[in-house]
């Protein structure tokens, strides 16, 4: 994907730690692509490849090892994953750490997964379906405020668990959603305790970038004025 030099600076000026991730469900492998090497013990695994700057393509195979993971990203699942499926969620619903009747309303994709494709977006050889950000509550902060300045952040929409549900809950929406992240992820990811994640729709990345700049601006110059009345 194409930035502007403006949109870089303003990625630049967030100072964040881990690189924007693009991500994309295809039908096939983008040309010189490769495919991962070692399936992960989650999708999410994927998420922190890419944000350590590697570029790649998952098959629905690399995705069995997490039954929910899979679920939500549109897996075909065969009996005995499904009953994996099943036995997880028993667990949760015996933890208490999820209702059984909120199982249903989980977001998750209803096309098959062909292929995912996964980069660092200032790699990506292919259109996002959306990006994802990974940061602390301030940088994050400050791209939600642009996400809402570009129109794609209106609801306001703030995911838990299961982390990976956040996916499939952008793209149908076509919204920004953000996300705690769920006790798996922080696991598979290493998500620090003050970190969380924004996607934004690919189509939107553009407009919401071309928004951070002066969204950087205006909290400068608030932050300053905030800091004057403090004092005074």
């Amino acid at each position: 994907m194409t930035l502007t030099v403006a949109q870089l600076t303003a990625i630049t000026s967030l100072k964040l730690t881990a690189l924007p991730v693009a991500m994309a469900f295809l039908t096939s492998a983008p040309a010189g692509l490769p495919r991962i090497g070692t399936a992960e013990p989650a999708g999410c695994s994927y998420w922190k490849r890419a944000s350590e700057g590697q570029a790649f393509y998952t098959a629905p195979d690399d995705h069995a090892n997490c039954p929910i993971g899979a679920y939500t990203h549109g897996v075909s699942l065969t009996a005995e994953q499904e009953a994996q499926l099943q036995s997880m969620l028993g667990t949760m619903i015996d933890l208490k750490y999820i209702k059984s009747e909120e199982v249903p309303a989980f977001p998750h994709r209803t096309t098959p997964l062909e292929v995912v494709a996964y980069a660092p977006l200032f790699q990506a050889t292919f259109a996002p379906d959306l990006v994802i950000f990974r940061g602390n509550v301030r940088q994050i902060m400050l791209l939600a405020e642009a996400a809402r300045a570009a129109g794609v952040f209106e609801s306001g929409s703030v995911m838990g668990r299961p982390a990976c549900a956040m996916v499939p809950q952008a793209l149908s929406a076509s919204q920004s959603v953000a996300s705690v992240g769920c006790i798996g992820n922080r696991v598979y990811t290493g998500l620090g305790d003050n970190e969380m994640y924004l996607t934004i729709p690919g189509a939107a990345v553009a407009a919401v970038l071309s928004a951070l700049e002066p969204t950087l601006n205006a909290n400068h110059e608030l932050e300053q004025f905030h800091q004057r009345r403090v004092a005074q």
